[in-house]
Formats: C-alpha cells, structure tokens, sequence
C-alpha cells in the first residue's frame, strides 16, 4: 500500500537498545542526547498527538510539551519500550489538552504534515489524504501507530487503554477500507 509504505520507509522504527540508552544520557543531562532522542522520536510523538487533538498548533504543543517532560522524567524510565513510555507521555499530554475543549474532525492535509515526510507528488497526497478520510478516527490512529512506530498490536492496545480484539479489529478492518479505497471500490 502506497501510503504505509511511504511512512515505514521514512520512519522506520529506531533500535529500542539505542532509545534506551539515549534516555538514559538524557537522565544524566545530556542535552545532545534529548536532541538526538527527539530527532529519531519526534515523528511518531507528533502523530499520535495529532490523531487525538486534530491541530497542528496543539499537536506541535504537545509535542514540544513530551521532550520538556522527557528532559525532566528521564530518570523516572524503568524499562519497557522506550517508544512506548514517550508515546504514553504524549499521550497524557494529548487528552490533559483535550479536557473541556470541543471536538473536531482532523483535516487530512494535517496528516501530511508530519515532520520527515518523505517528498511526496501531488497525486500522492491526493491518495494518501482520500486514503485516510476513508477511516473513522480510531481506525486511523491505530494504523497510522503501527505504520510510524512500529508499536505491535498488544503495545497499541496498552497505549490506547482498548482490548487487543479490539485494535486488531479495527485495524484489520482498516486495511480493508484502505484497500478499497487505493484500488476503487467504495464498498470495503
């Protein structure tokens, strides 16, 4: 598929061994390596930000909100996917940002705004912006999680606070949809 291809091929998931010791020359206060860190991350925290507040500006917040907080938490990390605890992070941040503020659908050019986005031709966002309209929020997270992270299932599941049937469900469900869509038929 075009598009999951064009987001694995630019953000292929980072060695977890090498994350984890970035965090812990982060904890050690080494701004080189918070820099590094977010260099490698920052893709996959911007995502996730956006698919839960649907704004650039608050997503970019957010985003600048999870390394302020790495800087600071970095000693706290006990283990687990490095990946994983900053996107919980994010995640935090993300619905404390949500809290008393209404709802709204994500524009799809947003989606193409994701820092490191390989270049892409005009017919290529046009697919990739239908691609993604043609999947209901949950499922877009969710794929777009596993296509930028390159979290597993189970880890998507833990983030998300969702059963793993669940994220499977809705995943496999989505990749049906995309399907449809890339090869023309409206009915997945």
């Amino acid at each position: 598929m075009l598009f999951l291809t064009l987001l694995q091929a630019e953000n292929a998931p980072e060695r977890d061994d090498e994350l984890k010791e970035l965090l812990a020359q982060v904890a050690a206060g080494d701004r080189d390596a918070l820099g590094e860190l977010y260099r490698r991350t920052r893709t996959a925290v911007y995502g996730l930000a956006l698919s839960y507040l649907k704004r650039q500006g608050d997503a970019e917040d957010v985003t600048q909100n999870t390394f302020l907080r790495v800087w600071d938490c970095a000693g706290q990390y006990r283990g687990g996917r490095a990946m994983s605890w900053l996107l919980t992070i994010a995640r935090n941040l993300s619905l404390m940002a949500l809290r008393g503020r209404k709802e709204e659908d994500l524009p799809a050019e947003d989606w193409l705004a994701l820092p490191d986005r390989p270049a892409l031709t005009h017919e290529d966002r046009h697919v990739l912006s239908a691609v993604l309209s043609a999947l209901e929020e949950r499922e877009r997270r969710i794929v777009l999680l596993h296509a930028v992270t390159g979290l597993k299932h189970r880890e998507i599941a833990a983030l998300l606070e969702l059963p793993l049937s669940t994220v499977l469900s809705k995943y496999h469900r989505a990749l049906k949809k995309l399907r449809a869509q890339l090869e023309g038929d409206e009915t997945p």
